[in-house]
């Protein structure tokens, strides 16, 4: 749960419409990772590598709690997103679908778009190595890391039932 690469920046009250555009939802996810945030920043869809981080104001992924936003934010190779408050649904989704996602306060305010940046999701910790400044904050519930850990809920369910009851995971 550690990753180290550029920085994409991105501001306040970013919805999940326009991380993937409505009209690409129904899409394979080949096509549609070629739109993810591809009017806010037109070079992330094409320059992203994998282990990327994703940095953004207050209320990153706000609206409607489509997971394919999440699912289609991971398919870029993006190693996390920080943001400044997430929607709740979307920070959510994000350890669920398996998409390492930490919350740190004014967060913008510490990098620009372009930066090196160090995160470690299970400890808290963010590091803009452009800079050195480093903040730490209390990481998320044990239970969404583990989530993360196992690569996502369906997965988690898979290997540890007794979290959900047995029907639950025969009826999946």
């Amino acid at each position: 749960m550690r990753f180290e690469g550029r920085c994409w920046k991105f501001g306040d009250n970013i919805p999940t419409d326009r991380l993937v555009k409505s009209r690409y939802v129904f899409e394979p996810m080949e096509e549609i990772v070629k739109h993810v945030l591809e009017d806010l920043n037109p070079a992330f869809p094409v320059e992203v590598r994998p282990g990327d981080v994703v940095v953004a104001g207050r209320h990153f992924g706000q609206s409607s709690g489509r997971a394919i936003a999440t699912k289609a934010l991971r398919a870029t190779g993006i190693g996390c997103v920080v943001a400044g408050t997430f929607a709740r649904t979307f920070y959510r989704n994000c350890f669920e679908i398996g998409l390492p996602a930490l919350e740190i306060e004014g967060i913008a305010d510490l990098v620009s778009d372009g930066d090196q940046v160090g995160v470690d999701v299970a400890r808290g910790t963010f590091t803009n190595l452009t800079t050195g400044v480093t903040r730490t904050v209390p990481p998320a519930d044990p239970f969404l890391l583990e989530m993360l850990q196992e690569g996502g809920l369906i997965k988690l369910a898979a290997r540890r039932p007794e979290l959900f009851g047995s029907e639950a995971v025969r009826s999946s």
